[in-house]
């Protein structure tokens, strides 16, 4: 998963804190086990990202009808007015669609390819949120996979939401951008520790910073000098929402663009009184 933390079961449960006896120091909390198999989500996600088959795709898929909102104005600062179908309440929590969460597809951009059975704009249903956690579980070890399966059973999807991008000037960049919606102490400790693994870890390739957004964490697979296909990987906590950023282009990677796309994203989804 890209996506858990220690806090499992209702939003309720508390774990009461005592002090350590003078003359002792107070022991390190241990990770709960949402946090342990979240952590074991994340890394084989992430470890697993394949580099290039978005990129096929586009170039050799049939013309479709391109159905997702289309928007071809600069995003203004977010608002949530009264009435409005979609947004974010100050509690953290998101409402409305996920289609009408997720960015409308910008001015030279087209609907990308598929991401695996989930489509390129699409709000996951019940059975889609199941079968989504089954899919990252998949290179994970039996015994490790069943421990995950239950994590999501504690902590549960509420809702999920992909959309992907091209560059219509050529195919040659694709951006998946997935909302996943849960308890918003599992999105923090999720998105901390991605941001965590991507920058001790050693594994990847520090990336870039999105302005105004700290809780973002954007990192780059490590790549042998001279590969002609790059990836970007991004996440960011938004309330009750984590957003994966997925990229694959040719490279060097337009990072500016793509920092761009993810910066707008987050603004629609920031919550009242947040200043991006």
């Amino acid at each position: 998963m890209s996506e858990t933390t220690g806090m499992t079961g209702t939003d309720e449960a508390v774990t009461e804190q005592h002090p350590a006896p003078a003359g002792e120091s107070k022991p390190r909390p241990k990770p709960g086990p949402a946090l342990r198999a979240g952590a074991a989500v994340v890394a084989a996600a992430l470890l697993g990202v394949g580099i290039g088959v978005g990129i096929l795709k586009v170039r050799y898929r049939d013309p479709e009808p391109d159905t997702a909102a289309r928007d071809t104005a600069p995003t203004a600062a977010p608002s949530t007015p009264a009435g409005s179908s979609y947004g974010a309440k100050s509690n953290g929590t998101h409402f409305g669609s996920m289609r009408d969460l997720l960015l409308p597809v910008p001015a030279g951009y087209t609907l990308g390819p598929d991401a695996g059975a989930y489509g390129n704009d699409t709000e996951l249903t019940e059975d889609q949120r199941k079968a989504w956690v089954d899919d990252q579980i998949q290179a994970l070890p039996q015994k490790l996979r069943d421990d995950v399966r239950k994590v999501w059973q504690d902590v549960p999807l509420k809702g999920g939401g992909v959309r992907s991008y091209a560059d219509a000037a050529g195919g040659d960049l694709v951006v998946t951008i997935w909302l996943l919606q849960y308890h918003q102490d599992a999105v923090k400790a999720d998105n901390a520790f991605v941001g965590a693994m991507a920058s001790d870890s050693g594994l990847f390739r520090e990336g870039p910073q999105v302005p105004g957004h700290q809780e973002a964490h954007c990192y780059l697979p490590s790549a042998p000098p001279g590969e002609k296909l790059d990836a970007l990987i991004c996440s960011a906590a938004v309330g009750d929402l984590r957003v994966e950023t997925r990229v694959e282009g040719v490279a060097p990677l337009p990072k500016d663009k793509v920092v761009t796309l993810l910066r707008r994203q987050l603004d629609r989804l920031a919550l009242p009184g947040a200043s991006a």
